[in-house]
């Protein structure tokens, strides 16, 4: 009899079964031949964005609905094969494919189980400011079923085109307006969850209050997976905005942006949708890789911020928020304001183009950190001046989200021969630097892409003993054989 305890390891008899046609067979009975893909054909869905991580798979499995994602992981988990749920497969941390030889499980082999033909909207309810919809749907395509209904989904991220919002929920994902709208663990009322045992728990609720025990789904929601499997969700919308104003604004210094933001949140209010800045490096890749891109001022500017003003009544926001801009002089060098969407649509993808310009320019060392608002430009001057001790010549492409305080922080080396050289031989000591500056001020090592397989080291050292203890329980309560995307967070 095949032993399914995972305390106890298969024989080598059972690991043969295990990887036997039977498997293949049963998987094409839940989802269908043309639906379980095998050998060279899972290479695409093993492969992550980054191209850092690549591992295999004994099938990949696209199943149609929760019921087939419920049949696939009871299978699995009588069988002790490990399953790791994939989306879109955006994922920056390596969290949605497989791992190699990670302990027995790996050598066992791994299912993956990728939800992209679960693409249903399920409900829109206007009145509510709900929508339901399953784990597979891009993020893209919900914004736009929101728009149809004259309604908002806020969450607005460069990769919306292709991630999905099971990923986009088991990371917490965050984009350009979390300031004004939250994360998306703040859009999220209810879930669909497939467990670690194949049982279906329906928490697709749409109440905005609900205090009748824990609030469980808030367990899987930045779970990267690790819990159970993300099959649907009941998220929040807005009123649609009917008036938009933007403007780029070059600044000084980061300190300056910082202490803009504060002006513009005393001045204008939850009106401020978002704030973004970025550095001259960032700009220079993009300019230099992105095609249709320019100055956005008639001058050079260090550092920059691109903002946007929005309101539900249809107002004029230009001028306002170019007072606002006139009446701070703090570190401001210059700033264009605009309410053409065009305009403000050419500033943006400034903005969006720079991870994908990054990428065209060469690796780095990729770091997604938050600490305190108040605290982003004293984290940049300490990690600049750190990191340019340790490593003269190392170029930093610091930008992100300076209203929640998530910086993403890059250091490489210009010529690409040196660059690899220094990624292979010190990326560890530029983690450590990094990190130990985030962990002075406060900070977390870890603000929106999640832990996945390039974190799960380093958050043993600045999580405490305890906080380590509570998640490792509760991993157990859920997934005691420990089959749910193993090696990913803890």
């Amino acid at each position: 009899m095949l032993k399914t305890s995972c305390l106890v390891p298969a024989s080598p008899d059972e690991a043969k079964f295990l990887m036997s046609p039977d498997l293949i067979h049963s998987l094409c009975a839940i989802a269908g031949i043309e639906n379980v893909l095998t050998g060279a054909a899972t290479a695409p869905h093993c492969n992550d964005k980054r191209g850092r991580y690549s591992g295999e798979a004994l099938a990949v499995v696209l199943p149609e609905d929760a019921a087939q994602v419920s049949a696939v992981v009871a299978l699995c988990a009588a069988r002790g094969i490990a399953i790791v749920p994939q989306g879109g497969n955006t994922s920056l941390c390596g969290a949605s494919v497989p791992l190699v030889g990670e302990g027995q499980l790996a050598e066992d082999g791994q299912v993956l189980v990728n939800l992209s033909r679960m693409n249903r909207i399920r409900e829109l309810d206007a009145t509510n400011y709900t929508i339901t919809v399953e784990a597979g749907c891009i993020l893209a395509d919900v914004r736009a079923a929101a728009e149809r209904g004259n309604r908002l989904f806020p969450l607005a991220l460069p990769a919306e085109r292709h991630c999905e919002i099971g990923g986009n929920l088991s990371t917490n994902a965050g984009g350009v307006n979390v300031l004004r709208y939250g994360n998306i663990r703040d859009l999220a009322l209810g879930l669909e969850v497939v467990l670690p045992d194949g049982r279906i728990w329906n928490g697709l609720r749409a109440l905005r209050k609900d205090n009748s025990g824990y609030d469980l789904k808030q367990l899987f929601i930045g779970a990267e997976g690790t819990l159970g499997i993300i099959t649907a969700a009941t998220l929040k919308l807005f009123p649609r905005p009917q008036a938009m104003a933007a403007a780029c604004v070059g600044l000084r210094d980061p300190a300056a942006a910082v202490e803009l933001f504060a002006h513009l949140r005393a001045v204008c209010g939850d009106r401020i949708s978002a704030f973004e800045f970025f550095g001259r490096t960032c700009l220079d890749m993009v300019l230099h890789h992105i095609a249709d891109t320019r100055e956005p001022l008639a001058e050079r500017h260090e550092w920059l911020a691109i903002l946007e003003l929005s309101d539900v009544l249809e107002v004029p926001l230009e001028k306002p928020l170019r007072a606002a801009l006139e009446n701070f002089s703090n570190g401001i060098e210059g700033f264009a304001v605009t309410a053409e969407k065009t305009q403000a649509e050419n500033w943006w993808k400034l903005r969006y183009s720079i991870s994908d310009a990054q990428k065209m320019d060469g690796i780095s060392i990729k770091h997604d950190i938050s600490v305190p608002v108040s605290r982003v430009a004293e984290f940049i001057s300490l990690a600049d001046a750190a990191l340019h001790g340790a490593f003269p010549g190392v170029r930093i492409a610091a930008f992100g989200h300076i209203g929640d305080g998530n910086i993403h922080y890059n250091a490489s080396m210009p010529d690409s021969a040196q660059n690899k050289a220094f990624i292979e031989q010190h990326e560890r000591e530029v983690n450590r630097i990094v990190y130990e500056v985030v962990a002075k001020l406060g900070g977390s090592i870890s603000a929106e892409h999640g832990v996945g397989q390039l974190k799960r080291v380093e958050i043993t050292r600045y999580k405490s003993a305890l906080e380590l203890e509570m998640m490792r329980g509760i991993k157990r309560v859920f997934d005691p054989c420990g089959l749910m995307n193993p090696g990913k967070v803890i």
